[in-house]
């Protein structure tokens, strides 16, 4: 017996470190500082980089990155793993990379003491992603079942969206009802196709109708098939609960259907046999059913819009799925995440949006939700010309309110005439790095005294930071949450010299 276990595989005895050097995806690890102690010869490809120039550095140092938008300085202060999250990022020598990121964090005695990321080039990806099959419009651009969105492709790292996530995953292999709740454009169908591909249905077909979208006297036909004679002019016709046979039928909006289609739906739960309109004979049925509500159910069922005896048999498992507006970081993993997308669909080169921008995103209430988010991405990506920044300018006119516009015009305005700079710091979706854009000289003198209190404050609070940082910028930097590049700008703008604060001992 003690013959096998000496023969047994001792972790702790063999070398990972070689087997990372030679890994065909990029690996850095840092340590608890942020310092950088392990960077591989894929990842030197991918950087254009010398391992011998990164070693050694801080990740500030080697890229443009802060703590708030690296996301190995994120996942160590989050202290959980950060998976496939696609990311831009620009080297200390300007080169812009797109890659999709896995970080972990290392840990000792439930400390954490650093972090190891996993780089995959976004360039070799497309190669991967042309050598696949193309499938046809019908078959949704997906995976031929109707569907193209699985679990990877949901975008969310707070913990109330995270449990809707875990739930929704642990029902995937289970034949009972879901019902997801969540308001116009939470992702509710993006969330039904995840649990169809991700449970034993998947290699049949998943099939989604919009309750709301189809009168009232064409739905039951739809859904449950017309048999020859029903009414003048019908013939033998299968219904959607034959067509999704085996996969995954999804009522969205289930709270919308007539009331003696309910009536029909709830004997379809019972019995899990359905019969054509105008048919004389039963017809078995194995279908998932997951249905969606976009109104507070307890308020539909006082209401009468929702049988009670139907909602509790459609939300056996009853999925609530939160709004952008109550998501702490939603609107900037969503931001990055869309960005990077139209990118490529658009054949951009965008790497952000500005701080003023963020702010504005920030405090919008987004009624629309991720999809609202995601159109104005692509509307403004398909309007910007050659800024790699969206400004406030670059916005449509409808999103803004008539303060905004009024600034977003002189913006736009000044900046073909050279006249009265403002300085606006950009802050880009794995960047830190200044913007200018142009105000007006002969704005509204309420923002005109916005725009110097700001300016004053900032000054005051670069000041302070260095004064108790004696000087070090990288530690001022860090205190500030900017990155040590920003810094540096804003120091040379407001004419402040780092050897006017190094104490003299």
């Amino acid at each position: 017996m003690d013959s096998e276990l000496d023969q047994l595989l001792n972790l702790a005895k063999i070398d990972f470190i070689s087997v990372l050097s030679d890994f065909d995806e990029g690996v850095v690890i840092a340590d608890q500082s942020g310092r950088i102690v392990f960077y591989n010869q894929t990842q030197s490809q991918i950087d254009d980089l010398n391992p011998a120039d990164v070693i050694g550095k801080t990740v500030p140092e080697v890229y443009n990155l802060d703590h708030s938008s690296s996301m190995i300085l994120r996942c160590m202060q989050v202290g959980r793993p950060i998976r496939g999250e696609l990311f831009f990022y620009r080297t200390c020598q300007g080169k812009l990379v797109n890659t999709v990121n896995s970080v972990f964090p290392l840990k000792q005695d439930d400390q954490v003491t650093g972090a190891i990321c996993f780089i995959k080039d976004y360039n070799l990806l497309d190669k991967e992603i042309s050598a696949a099959p193309v499938y046809s419009p019908y078959e949704s651009h997906g995976y031929g079942n109707g569907t193209r969105f699985t679990f990877t492709d949901i975008i969310g790292e707070d913990e109330n969206f995270l449990q809707s996530v875990k739930m929704a995953r642990l029902t995937a292999e289970s034949p009972s009802p879901v019902m997801l709740y969540g308001e116009t454009g939470t992702g509710k169908e993006m969330f039904a196709q995840s649990i169809h591909n991700h449970g034993p249905r998947q290699a049949n077909r998943f099939i989604g109708i919009n309750c709301a979208a189809i009168p009232e006297n064409l739905l039951e036909g739809l859904l449950f098939g017309t048999s020859k004679g029903a009414f003048t002019g019908a013939v033998n016709k299968p219904g959607i609960f034959e067509q999704a046979q085996g996969g995954t039928l999804f009522l969205d909006e289930v709270d919308s259907m007539p009331l003696n289609l309910q009536t029909k739906l709830l004997r379809f739960l019972q019995d899990r046999k359905i019969r054509r309109v105008g048919g004389s004979t039963d017809i078995k049925i194995d279908v998932k059913i997951i249905s969606s509500v976009s109104n507070d159910p307890q308020r539909a069922m006082q209401d009468g819009q929702i049988r009670m005896d139907l909602f509790y048999r459609l939300a056996v498992v009853f999925i609530p799925i939160p709004p952008l507006r109550d998501l702490k970081k939603g609107v900037e993993n969503l931001t990055r995440h869309f960005t990077y997308k139209y990118n490529i669909v658009l054949g951009k080169n965008v790497i952000g949006v500005s701080d003023n921008v963020l702010d504005i995103f920030r405090s919008y209430q987004w009624p629309g939700n991720a999809r609202e988010l995601e159109h104005l991405i692509e509307g403004t990506l398909n309007v910007i010309e050659n800024d790699d920044i969206i400004r406030m300018h670059h916005l449509p006119r409808h999103f803004l309110t008539p303060e905004l516009t009024i600034l977003a015009d002189a913006a736009t305005n000044i900046s073909e005439t050279g006249e009265a700079e403002v300085e606006i710091p950009a802050v880009e979706m794995g960047e830190s790095r200044p913007g200018k854009v142009s105000a007006a000289p002969e704005l509204n003198g309420k923002f005109n005294g916005l725009l110097g209190l700001q300016k004053i404050r900032e000054q005051e609070l670069i000041n302070m930071a260095l004064m108790e940082s004696a000087g070090n910028v990288s530690q001022a930097a860090r205190q500030l949450n900017i990155s040590r590049q920003l810094l540096h700008y804003k120091m040379k703008k407001y004419h402040l010299l780092r050897q006017n604060y190094t104490s003299t001992g």
